[in-house]
């Protein structure tokens, strides 16, 4: 624990100087002062009413924590937005949720905060907060609409299965090839229509280049096996990166099929293959999607 020293300087010849070990610690990251005009009023306020502080470091931490108030107003947007994706990086989640929720009580018309916050909203298994912040993002962004695939998956999640398979049919209208989308439109009709008449009217797709994807896609048509789409992710025998990114894809797309023709034991195999924590972060990996495999496993996965 630091040790914080104070020059009280008064009308003596010397300055008298007094030091203490402080019970509210400096903040870790630059383990200096000058972070503590980052703390919050609320830091302030425990750390004025915990620590044995000298006066005059009560008088600055009482100007400190009125200037807290509007600290926000201040402070630049992207900055805070650097602030948000550093600690969703680092997995703190509720600590960057508070910082968006504060942007945009601030700033309520502005839509950013809100499609980020949608985000985070699903990555903390939040998927009813997730959909409304999708909604208000594209409330204030229209143009944006049909670009929503996570408020498609988000849905999915909510169990508003109507309105995310209308998401993934509007999203065809801004990329008609991706297999993904036309996927995840089935498996938002299943629970609805049956798997039959959900495969006759899956959106088509011509030529995703992405292997194992056209294998995933006649896979859920249901001209190929799991075997042929396990098979075809190795065919040009694929080394590295390259080989972990499709299996993660096969073994993601696999799981999701298999619960939803009702095979869920050896489903939540596949499942739980691409939700491993070893994945996060890998190059050929959408970040987004090693997401969707965690909340599957935590919310279906097990069951």
């Amino acid at each position: 624990m630091d040790t914080i020293i104070v020059v009280i300087i008064s009308g003596a010849r010397r300055p008298r100087v007094q030091t203490w070990q402080p019970v509210f610690p400096v903040p870790p990251r630059s383990r200096s002062w000058k972070s503590v005009s980052r703390w919050s009023r609320d830091q302030l306020l425990a750390a004025f009413l915990v620590e044995p502080y000298p006066v005059v470091m009560k008088y600055m931490l009482l100007f400190m924590i009125v200037v807290a108030g509007s600290r926000l107003a201040a402070e630049d947007p992207e900055m805070l937005l650097q602030d948000v994706r550093r600690l969703t990086a680092e997995r703190k989640f509720d600590e960057a949720h508070q910082i968006l929720s504060r942007l945009i009580k601030d700033s309520p018309d502005e839509a950013t905060p809100y499609y980020i916050r949608g985000r985070l909203n699903f990555q903390r298994g939040r998927m009813a907060e997730s959909v409304r912040d999708f909604d208000a993002y594209v409330k204030r962004q229209p143009a944006a609409a049909s670009r929503q695939w996570e408020r498609g998956i988000a849905l999915y999640y909510a169990g508003d299965f109507k309105g995310g398979a209308a998401q993934f049919e509007l999203y065809q209208t801004f990329h008609d090839n991706d297999v993904e989308n036309s996927v995840w439109r089935f498996l938002c009709m299943v629970p609805i229509e049956g798997v039959e008449k959900s495969r006759k009217v899956m959106l088509p797709i011509k030529d995703d280049r992405r292997i194992p994807m056209m294998k995933v896609f006649e896979m859920f048509r249901g001209t190929v096996t799991p075997a042929e789409v396990l098979a075809n992710v190795k065919e040009d025998d694929p080394q590295g990166d390259v080989l972990t990114g499709r299996l993660f894809y096969a073994h993601l797309y696999l799981g999701l099929y298999l619960e939803a023709v009702g095979e869920k034991r050896e489903a939540r195999k596949y499942i739980a293959l691409a939700a491993d924590k070893k994945l996060m972060n890998h190059p050929r990996i959408n970040g987004y999607m090693w997401e969707v495999a965690r909340i599957h496993h935590e919310q279906k996965g097990k069951k």
